[in-house]
């Protein structure tokens, strides 16, 4: 009950505080609005690009190991034309993994190009087709919006079949359902026999299955060369969930694919292993660095604030110097002087750190095409623990020096 009391009390006197002498409070917590602004509109910011970005290379798959000639990010400093030199994968080595592979759920087998789909005198520019095996599903997730997928005669006997992403429907067939109808791809017709679901645009557009393309993989060769020379195909294999961080899945397709290719021990790797958490982890490292300066920007921000509120303390103890004092000669304790100012800077703080959470908030009705800002809870309740440490920190010392008067001196100031 006392605590309560003493909370209550506390805010009365900041509330008395603000009303006392409301522009010089306001300037003295504009510091702490806009510490908690920066920070915390920073890591807004941060927080949704980084959820945009990895949603949109979703396409890489989760727990999944692709075996290609180059690293996609990172690998050891390899000179280029070495890269260039290094043997494209077959069918042959996709069929190898997926008999001897014990560490892995699936293994699959692809190769995309660019490329025009046409149906009568409709035509989709950039369209990005990809040859896949019956496997394919297995290692990526491929939610269809209708349809079915491929059954395993139509991808080994190289049937025209296609699957479609839904702005490639609508381009083809505006108003209708694209189901069962012929599309052409470099004079060749496929029947779609499904249909993806929408994705929507996001930062990369290129990684939407909006405007994707799946044909079986013999039907793609049957288009492009694939091979030396050619279009340079990827095994995808997926890893086991018990398998942390992939090691054993690793250490076993290289010994594998080693295997294949005859290399000798003292031979390099002529493949490369990429796993789609090299990039995330690299997307992370990079907003790392952006919520560091986000921290640096606001870190001065909130030091300003931390001393205007430390400002406030010392002349509202100053004012109220013989208030303290009849306090005291009443047998209030020190400890309750004390918490009464500690309170009241943490009050006060607060409300410029929810002034600034309320600006952060504000801004995320603002539309920025296909960014959508959020104001997650952990971003709120950093806001608010910031305030409130920065008010604790800002009082204390006045809070001390005012449970440290003593109450005869106090009565006698004026």
């Amino acid at each position: 009950m006392q605590f309560i009391n003493l909370v209550w009390e506390s805010i009365r006197f900041a509330m008395q505080a603000l009303k006392s002498n409301l522009t010089r409070t306001v300037l003295s917590l504009l510091g702490v609005t806009v510490g908690i602004f920066a920070i915390i509109a920073v890591f807004t910011l941060v927080d949704s690009l980084e959820k945009n970005i990895k949603s949109s290379f979703t396409f890489l798959g989760t727990n999944v190991v692709t075996v290609n000639r180059f690293f996609f990010v990172g690998g050891p400093d390899y000179p280029w034309w070495k890269f260039i030199r290094r043997p494209y994968n077959t069918y042959s080595e996709y069929l190898f993994l997926r008999e001897n592979l014990k560490n892995s759920e699936a293994v699959s087998f692809s190769a995309s190009a660019n490329t025009t789909v046409q149906q009568a005198s409709n035509a989709f520019q950039g369209a990005d087709l990809t040859g896949i095996t019956y496997t394919y599903q297995d290692v990526y997730d491929l939610p269809l919006q209708s349809g079915r997928f491929f059954t395993e005669s139509e991808i080994s006997s190289a049937r025209n079949v296609a699957l479609i992403g839904t702005k490639i429907a609508s381009t083809l067939f505006p108003g209708t359902d694209a189901l069962g109808k012929e599309i052409k791809i470099k004079g060749r017709k496929f029947v779609v026999v499904g249909i993806f679901e929408e994705e929507g645009e996001g930062l990369f557009e290129i990684a939407s299955k909006d405007q994707a393309i799946m044909i079986p993989y013999f039907s793609f060769t049957k288009l492009f060369f694939v091979g030396k020379n050619g279009i340079e195909p990827s095994i995808a294999v997926k890893g086991l969930e018990s398998d942390i961080g992939l090691v054993s899945l690793e250490n076993e397709l290289v010994g594998l694919m080693r295997a294949k290719r005859g290399l000798k021990p003292a031979e390099e790797d002529n493949f490369s292993l990429n796993k789609s958490e090299f990039l995330m982890d690299t997307i992370g490292s990079v907003f790392d660095v952006i919520s560091g300066a986000g921290w640096v920007i606001g870190g001065f921000s909130i030091l300003v604030g931390g001393f205007g509120i430390a400002n406030i303390m010392f002349v509202s103890v100053r004012e109220r110097t013989n208030i303290i004092g009849i306090q005291k000669s009443l047998g209030a304790k020190n400890y309750f002087i004390l918490f009464q100012f500690l309170f009241e800077a943490i009050f006060l703080s607060l409300i410029g750190g929810f002034a600034g959470l309320l600006i952060v908030y504000a801004l995320t009705f603002i539309q920025l095409g296909s960014l959508e800002l959020i104001l997650s809870l952990k971003n709120i309740v950093l806001g608010i623990g910031i305030a409130s440490v920065i008010g604790l920190v800002s009082g204390l010392v006045p809070a001390i020096v005012a449970a440290r008067l003593d109450p005869v001196e106090a009565i006698r100031a004026t």
